[in-house]
């Protein structure tokens, strides 16, 4: 990511800056908008406020200050001097420069905020002086110091989108467009915000070279490969996060004041709110943040975007909004809440059991799987439980939307704008009582949305990936078999409590009861100890609150799920109180 200080150059076809690098070697060529805020260069008062929670040192020549794959480095300041960002590896184990920084200009991205494993090598190319501020000095300065926090965090979360767009960063990954391995890690890749290179097996000349040097065999693929070194067969997503440090250890002797268990937009809320407001907070999110909002194409009816924001910028926000306050986050699977005693323990996948004062549940709720012959077979080769830009690139010709909801017409309208032509497939007479009314015009108002009342699929058919699909009309008995092989599956909603084991009261259908929906026969079965009733979205266990599309009685909407995340923590400050 080259810096302001680079010769510009305008092209001729577009008139779009350029931004070559200043340096012998290739490096990245990279359209620039905004770099005086990518790029900043802080005035001496700025870097006094900085120089007072660090210290400044002298550097030389040829100086490593961090390496690719270290976590939680300090943040430096230039104060003299030039010091270089390099990718020590990447196809063909070439080092590339992302960029330079010389006075007034300062290291890090989004990965410096919540100590991740680093992307980059840091390297001094010119002798002098650089501030140097640990991670969580770092930290309350961006809380404390409003300028300086909108800086930095502007400048961080710039620099992580450039990377993303151009897919610069520590991880590449060798698979086929028709691999439905290959579909997830670029999902999980790109919903946890990591920059990637993606390299396909079909299309990529010179792919075979990189799979002999690593010694890759076809069947072997996806194959993800972290630093240029570590090399993952058809890894799941836990092996992913691993080896990118998402899981660094977590302390099993402290006691949380909160642990989160879901990063969708109510435990999100709850996150930024707890942190902001001094809580030791700890958040376990299973595969990205965002949940089932995160794979929303386009939200339009959230308050104050007037515009839309896709759910996957908005995870992103207040992910980083939780960060930048202290939460700390994990992307890694609970498994079992231990509710016998306080405090409470969160067991995770990898056998580490967390102890905590208070827990939020926000774990959401799963698209229910039709129970379609061939479902499971084609699920990644032409089925899909979301749909964001991801899928979207596979799809051309004409695509199946299934469902009546928010997302399933948010996505009937965003998969219009690429392809021939959605069919819209419900089981209702129409849309007005599971759809929002702007949503409903939009779709009669799109020529390439076809809408099919009284409908429901009956069988898919394919090889390696779905060819053909036949569906009913309910009342008519009429059957119609189509050459599609893109369908979007977003129907009904089962809760994702089974992990629970039955430690707080749910209601017939699975999700979670709290507040006034408890009855007394509720909170006898649970042994209530306490004389006050259960808060708002308390649970039968004091202390342990459910928000979001995981409570019974919710409202399906992101707002509703952000207020539920915010109001939790006023009732779990009353709670550490007692």
């Amino acid at each position: 990511m080259p810096g302001n200080s680079y010769k510009k150059e305008i092209s001729e076809a577009d008139g779009s800056e350029k931004f070559p690098m200043n340096d012998t070697r290739k490096g990245l060529p990279l359209t620039r908008a905004h770099v005086e805020q990518i790029f900043p260069k802080l005035t001496p008062a700025q870097i006094g406020r900085i120089t007072a929670r660090g210290k400044m040192h002298a550097i030389q020549r040829g100086e490593v200050l961090y390496e690719q794959g270290e976590i939680n480095v300090p943040f430096f300041v230039v104060v003299s001097g030039e010091l270089e960002v390099v990718r020590p590896s990447g196809p063909g184990a070439v080092e590339t420069l992302v960029t330079v920084y010389r006075s007034g200009q300062f290291t890090g991205e989004v990965g410096t905020l919540s100590g991740r494993r680093t992307i980059f090598r840091v390297r001094v190319t010119k002798q002098g002086k650089v501030i140097e501020v640990d991670r969580q000095q770092m930290l309350a300065l961006v809380q404390s110091d409003s300028e300086l926090g909108q800086i930095l965090m502007r400048a961080f979360i710039l620099r992580r989108v450039e990377l993303v767009a151009a897919g610069v960063g520590d991880v590449v990954l060798i698979g086929s467009t028709h691999s439905s391995g290959t579909l997830r890690i670029k999902e999980f890749l790109m919903r946890n915000g990591h920059p990637y290179t993606f390299l396909d097996l079909e299309q990529d000349p010179d792919i075979q070279g990189l799979l002999d040097n690593f010694r890759i065999t076809t069947n072997e693929i996806p194959v993800v490969i972290c630093r240029g070194t570590i090399v993952l067969r058809n890894p799941g997503n836990q092996q992913i996060a691993d080896c990118l440090g998402f899981n660094e250890s977590i302390d099993q002797i402290q006691v949380r004041d909160l642990v989160i268990i879901g990063g969708g937009p109510s435990g999100l809320a709850a996150a930024v709110y707890g942190s902001s407001e001094g809580l030791d907070v700890l958040v376990l999110e299973t595969s990205s943040p965002g949940g089932q909002a995160g794979s929303s194409s386009r939200i339009e009816n959230y308050l104050g975007f007037p515009t839309g924001i896709s759910g996957q910028e908005l995870a992103a926000r207040a992910y980083n909004q939780a960060q930048k306050f202290g939460a700390v986050m994990r992307i890694i699977k609970a498994t079992r809440l231990v509710c016998n005693n306080k405090p409470y323990v969160v067991e995770v996948q990898n056998g580490n059991r967390i102890p905590a004062r208070t827990v939020v549940i926000a774990t959401g709720a799963e698209y229910r799987k039709p129970e379609w012959e061939n479902l499971s077979r084609f699920e990644g080769a032409g089925v899909y439980y979301s749909a964001t830009f991801v899928e979207a690139q596979l799809c051309d010709g004409e695509v199946i939307v299934v469902g009546g909801g928010n997302a399933a017409g948010q996505a009937a309208v965003f998969l219009a704008e690429m392809t021939k032509r959605v069919y819209m497939l419900v089981r209702s007479a129409g849309l007005v009582e599971s759809m929002s009314r702007y949503l409903i015009r939009r779709i009669e108002e799109t020529p390439k949305i076809l809408f099919r009342p009284h409908t429901e699929i009956l069988a898919l058919e394919g090889g390696d990936h779905l060819e053909s699909v036949r569906w009913r009309n309910n009342q008519s008995g009429q059957t119609e078999e189509h050459k599609i092989r893109h369908v979007f599956v977003m129907t009904g909603a089962t809760p994702n409590t089974h992990w629970l084991d039955g430690c707080v009261a749910l209601d017939t259908q699975g999700f979670i009861k709290t507040g006034f929906d408890l009855s007394p026969e509720n909170l006898m079965a649970a042994r209530w100890p306490l004389a006050r009733p259960p808060y708002l979205f308390e649970t039968s266990l004091p202390g342990i609150f459910a928000v979001g599309d995981v409570r019974g009685g919710s409202v399906k909407r992101v707002a509703s799920a952000v207020g539920e995340g915010s109001i939790a923590i006023s009732f779990i400050h009353k709670v550490l109180q007692e």
